[in-house]
């Protein structure tokens, strides 16, 4: 076989979705890289690789443009992805989006196999069209400390009555990825209790927090008592999952009330309840969410 040959082989066994063919062609010892591998990988972290993105995308197809021989025991092959997420990609939900992603691989080949390909795309390209945000920011400049929120609603329009808090401290970036999954567990269980409006969760560090909106300050003790939140508690107590903890519930002491812009006279107008008027006599429009 022809360097060209094996890398038709190689392209072949990506078409056919067959992960043994692919890992036959790179050998025993073969592996592959990309921007988003933790490094090269081979054997059965490849197969895993695979099959995850197979997974997601499982009409996934590759349009060779352009392909030659770089050297004695190497060559480059630009190619077009083309794939429907419609299966779960790292813990995510599918997004039935479309992708076309342009990309290049190198490979090396020694003793009649690839022993090494190493890929090249535009990782923010993928992500955006996964419909994915991309934010770039620093971890921390004094005093600041900079993170990611995330906000669930039920889109009860109901006044707050209270305010649960609730912070950990992670042991690790491991411990972390577990209290994301618990609490994005606990949020889905949290909007069919009786009482709660929306949550908005932040973290910044290993600092990992969420601020929950309730009818009453009783509604949250449902939460310490049930399902995945009740699950977290357990890990936050036998140490498995953060180094500290806090949790506290804060009664609503005044609201002023929602100001709304006027559809009429374009003013700001404070608005108490449903079917206030604005001082120009037009009915002023529904307030969002409190939360």
């Amino acid at each position: 076989m022809t360097i060209l040959d094996h890398v038709s082989a190689y392209f072949q066994g990506w078409l056919d979705r067959d992960a043994d063919a692919i890992l036959a062609i790179l050998g025993a010892n073969g592996t592959y890289e990309d921007p988003t591998t933790p490094g090269p990988i081979g054997g059965a972290a490849f197969r895993g690789y695979l099959e995850t993105l197979w997974s997601a995308f499982p009409d996934l197809t590759f349009e060779i443009v352009s392909e030659a021989e770089t050297g004695p025991n190497s060559a480059a092959a630009q190619w077009i992805m083309r794939g429907t997420n419609t299966g779960s990609m790292n813990g995510l939900p599918p997004s039935g989006n479309q992708i076309e992603l342009r990309g290049a691989d190198f490979f090396t080949v020694e003793g009649g196999h690839i022993s090494a390909v190493t890929g090249y795309f535009d990782g923010g390209t993928l992500l955006r069209q996964l419909g994915l945000n991309i934010i770039v920011q620093p971890t921390e400049i004094r005093p600041f400390k900079f993170g990611t929120s995330t906000s669930i609603s039920t889109g009860k329009r109901a006044e707050p009555g209270a305010y649960s808090i609730t912070f950990l401290d992670a042991l690790d970036e491991a411990a972390a990825g577990r209290v994301s999954e618990g609490s994005r567990a606990s949020l889905i269980d949290m909007q069919n209790m009786e009482g709660f409006i929306g949550a908005t969760t932040v973290s910044f560090g290993s600092r990992m927090a969420t601020i929950s909106a309730w009818t009453d300050a009783d509604a949250p003790r449902r939460v310490m008592q049930e399902g995945a939140h009740a699950t977290a508690m357990r890990g936050l107590m036998d140490g498995s999952l953060a180094s500290s903890g806090y949790t506290t519930v804060w009664s609503l002491e005044r609201n002023n009330g929602f100001w709304v812009r006027c559809n009429a006279c374009e003013k700001m107008t404070r608005k108490a309840q449903d079917g206030d008027v604005c001082a120009c006599g037009e009915v002023l429009p529904l307030h969002p969410p409190y939360w």
